[in-house]
């Protein structure tokens, strides 16, 4: 499910000078744990908890995009904690921002993850679909970015159109006037 690691993705934000805010599972820490660290090191990213499994969090087991989600308060916590204990231990810093795998929340699973201290993040634009778009589908879903819109986009999948996709869309967005933050800079 997604360990995979888009190269030319993170090269082109380095290249850019793009900051951004990474959301990284335990899994895919676990198949890459020499990438994760070099990522972690680097101040051009900052790291964020997207759970130990990548699962929808619901206190019901509710099921997202044939994803199980976690089925009570205790799978719950342990979606976010023991992700949030492992990235703490390789990197020294905790992570202020969780988003789950899908970005499905039930009510409880949301106050659950606050009380945990954590802020939960979602996006408004799907900037890739889970690295299924083409080049030019990303570049027009980057495109119909907003003041203070977060892009979602996938690190993990580098056979997807999201790096080319970046690299067409960022001149544009620049244009436009944007410029690029941490989650941390945009919400404080």
């Amino acid at each position: 499910m997604g360990s995979g690691y888009d190269r030319e993705l993170i090269d082109t934000l380095r290249r850019e000078s793009v900051p951004a805010t990474l959301f990284i599972n335990a899994r895919w820490i676990e198949a890459n744990r020499r990438k994760f660290r070099q990522l972690a090191a680097d101040p051009l990213f900052e790291i964020a908890n997207h759970g130990t499994a990548h699962r929808p969090l619901s206190v019901t087991g509710r099921s997202v995009y044939g994803i199980a989600g976690t089925g009570n308060v205790a799978e719950v916590i342990d979606e976010v904690a023991v992700n949030q204990r492992l990235i703490t231990q390789l990197t020294g810093a905790e992570p202020a921002f969780f988003r789950s795998g899908t970005a499905y929340y039930d009510d409880v699973a949301v106050r659950v993850v606050n009380r945990l201290g954590l802020q939960v993040i979602n996006f408004n634009v799907l900037g890739d679909a889970g690295a299924t778009y083409s080049a030019a589908q990303v570049a027009s879903a980057m495109q119909g970015s907003t003041p203070g819109s977060i892009i979602l986009a996938h690190m993990n999948r580098p056979d997807g159109g999201t790096a080319e996709g970046l690299v067409a869309a960022l001149p544009k967005l620049r244009k436009r006037g944007f410029r690029f933050v941490h989650l941390s800079e945009y919400l404080n």
